[in-house]
């Protein structure tokens, strides 16, 4: 019987796949959620990557908010304009508020009713989302897969299902005053240090973030995977050579203490400041201040992949954490399918390419990806650059932030010894035994 049962599914499967193929032409039926989301197909785009009208439903004088960070409230208000205007006999009305993707998960789970419909988040938010129910599964997964690199996918995937719908590349890498820093320089974490000391300048890393200082233990081979667990009851650590390590922490405290007073930990927010007054000649800062750096740089700002290290005489190149911004669309919004098609225009290929010419938002969509628009800036290019050596911000549990700050707040004390090799054992030790108590 359980044999006849299957032969029978497979055969309404397969009559279903062919119906679907038809002549190429979309549905008239409007798409739901729940059909959508489990990967019904792809949904028909205009040029400019707006879906049919009929993906609406019957959902009029829909009344939609959006959470978006600051820099980008602007170009997404005037793109949810557009939106608006194209669906003009929907009557849609799209307010955009400013609100930053890393306290995006949390605003939401705390006031889910208050959350906006569709809301920005970094990807290492995903979890907590998907745990508390605040989230909907991505309606266009096929669309988005289709459209996408491979990795932002993956990082939006828990258990074969994808949740969100990939905006942007999320990482940082080397700024700097090219007056100050040559591109030569900026390859070598020594030159780049001795380059500000004797230009007088600062700089600028945040070593007491563990969103940061991940880089002293990443470099060293102690690197995580999220991938390994999804539901990540503890963090997964991969299997690392404790002497490397060990001796690559070393040669980071060696160095800051060498550079007191040049290494400076200080928010990132400063690096821009820092820019405008003279007092930075180059730090570690990501894709979210690239139009604030350059513009306070002009022809001087120069950005290049994190520069190596020398550990023992080996150059090693400096690993980052490496993630994605993304677009998820609030579980209980009123108009779930003007919200899903939003999301999905919102991070088209239209909207991707106008927020990198515009804002210089690394593109996850690959054509975009390919064009000059990447290609010709040097702060994308290095974001890309960087991914190369990078360890997936993913399925990260809440113990990782805490003990990797406290690392980077200690080898840069003052009163850390960069030679006592026990110390610095002990040090790593600990971080990774709190990072992995549950």
């Amino acid at each position: 019987m359980k044999k006849i049962l299957a032969i029978l599914l497979a055969g309404m499967m397969t009559a279903t796949a062919l119906a679907g193929c038809g002549d190429g032409q979309s549905s008239n039926e409007p798409s739901n959620n729940e059909t959508n989301g489990s990967g019904a197909g792809l949904a028909e785009l205009d040029a400019d990557g707006f879906v049919d009208a009929a993906e609406l439903g019957d959902e009029q004088d829909a009344s939609i908010k959006v959470w978006a960070p600051d820099a980008a409230v602007s170009i997404t208000q005037k793109m949810c304009d557009a939106f608006a205007e194209h669906y003009a006999d929907k009557n849609i009305s799209i307010s955009v508020v400013a609100q930053g993707e890393n306290d995006a998960a949390t605003q939401a789970q705390s006031d889910v009713d208050a959350a906006a419909d569709v809301f920005g988040f970094a990807s290492d938010q995903l979890d907590n989302l998907i745990n508390s129910g605040v989230i909907s599964e991505c309606a266009y997964a096929e669309n988005v897969i289709a459209m996408n690199t491979e990795e932002s996918v993956k990082a939006g995937t828990v258990d074969g299902k994808l949740y969100y719908y990939p905006e942007t590349t999320n990482g940082y890498f080397l700024v700097y005053d090219k007056s100050v820093v040559s591109d030569e320089q900026a390859q070598k974490f020594e030159d780049v240090l001795a380059a500000c000391k004797a230009a007088d300048k600062r700089f600028i890393m945040d070593a007491g973030n563990g969103y940061y200082s991940c880089i002293f233990t990443f470099t060293g081979g102690v690197t995580i995977d999220g991938y390994a667990d999804e539901e990540q009851t503890v963090q997964n650590f991969v299997d690392y050579d404790e002497d490397t390590a060990v001796a690559t922490l070393q040669a980071f405290a060696q160095l800051i203490k060498d550079y007191k007073g040049t290494f400076t930990s200080l928010s990132v927010d400063k690096i821009a400041s820092g820019f405008a007054d003279g007092s930075c000649g180059a730090g570690i800062d990501g894709v979210w201040d690239i139009e604030s750096d350059s513009a306070k740089l002009g022809d001087n700002f120069g950005a290049a992949k994190l520069p190596t290290i020398n550990v023992n005489g080996e150059d090693k190149a400096m690993i980052s954490m490496y993630g994605y911004k993304a677009l998820g669309v609030k579980s209980t919004t009123k108009y779930p399918l003007t919200s899903a098609a939003l999301a999905l225009y919102l991070t088209g290929e239209s909207c991707q390419r106008q927020r990198a010419e515009e804002i210089q938002w690394g593109p996850t969509n690959t054509t975009v990806s390919e064009e000059d628009v990447v290609k010709n800036s040097a702060a994308l290019t290095a974001s890309v650059d960087q991914s190369k050596n990078s360890v997936a911000q993913v399925h990260i549990t809440s113990t990782f932030w805490d003990p990797m700050a406290n690392l980077g707040n200690q080898i840069i004390n003052d009163d850390w010894d960069p030679t006592n090799t026990d110390k610095t054992k002990d040090l790593l030790t600990a971080t990774v035994n709190n990072i992995k108590d549950e």
